[in-house]
């Protein structure tokens, strides 16, 4: 028989190398997809079309790194800390405004409109970024200026996903002053729009912070389901309709798939 040379040999040993780094790698992810707390051997070998022998083997080498942790009394296994740690390395790393760009620009050019991205600072939000049409008669933003949170579809979107203590706190610390004859003032009245907000998901605004201007905002969530930044579309009154199911399914879309990267799970 022909004795394999020993290039042959490395070349193998290699190729298992490799096969074995992506079967752990694909147990990795998979506790990442899925929506369960814990898995068990057999799930796991279900799932990837593994050995459980494999699974198990896989599983021991993930915890001895602690990217896997196990319950000794039910023998589930569960993300450890390290790979926690990778996950908040990574979004720390994160820059939302350039997510949000490709977006942006993607429903400008659907819409064509304006859309925007605004940040919050303390008890005021800001436009970050914003994409134009190149429509003659169309709405512009100034960045970096704060607004308060009563003030405007994208003010209200950040406000309405706060914890209810929160917004209590808001209001005890800021009397609602009027941006326009059309801003939110009276706190009553302010809490339902909240809490209509909160229901379907976005906000919407006509002359509420510029006069003329029609928008509709939503939140974008991070991993642990905080509004993080709030993306917006906006034009004249006068031709944009904010609450249109098509202006509304775009903009919910882009905001899901920008807190998808940030990690959020709806």
């Amino acid at each position: 028989m022909p004795t394999p040379t020993p290039g042959a040999n490395e070349d193998e040993s290699q190729s298992r190398s490799i096969a074995a780094v992506e079967r752990a790698m694909d147990v990795l992810l998979y506790f990442g997809r899925t929506e369960q707390p814990d898995l068990g051997v057999t799930e796991i070998a279900t799932a990837l079309g593994l050995t459980k022998a494999a699974v198990h083997r896989i599983l021991t080498a993930l915890r001895s790194r602690e990217l896997i942790t196990v319950d000794p009394s039910t023998r589930r296994y569960a993300l450890g800390h390290a790979a926690v740690a990778l996950g908040r390395a990574y979004l720390a790393r994160t820059d939302v405004r350039a997510m949000a760009a490709p977006e942006l620009k993607h429903l400008s050019e659907r819409t064509h409109e304006t859309a925007t991205l605004s940040l919050r600072r303390g008890d005021t939000r800001l436009y970050v970024d914003q994409v134009v049409p190149g429509q003659e008669l169309r709405l512009e933003v100034s960045l970096g200026i704060p607004f308060p949170l009563n003030a405007g579809a994208s003010s209200k979107a950040f406000l309405a996903f706060l914890p209810d203590f929160e917004v209590d706190a808001y209001l005890a610390r800021h009397p609602l002053e009027a941006v326009t004859d059309k801003t939110i003032t009276d706190p009553a009245k302010l809490r339902k729009d909240l809490a209509t907000i909160r229901k379907r998901g976005y906000a919407t605004s006509l002359g509420e912070r510029q006069a003329g201007a029609s928008s509709v905002a939503a939140p974008i969530f991070d991993h642990d389901g905080r509004v993080v930044a709030v993306i917006s579309l906006a034009g004249p009154a006068l031709r944009f309709k904010a609450d249109t199911e098509e202006a509304v399914a775009d903009l919910l879309a882009a905001a899901g798939r920008i807190s998808a990267q940030l990690g959020h799970r709806p």
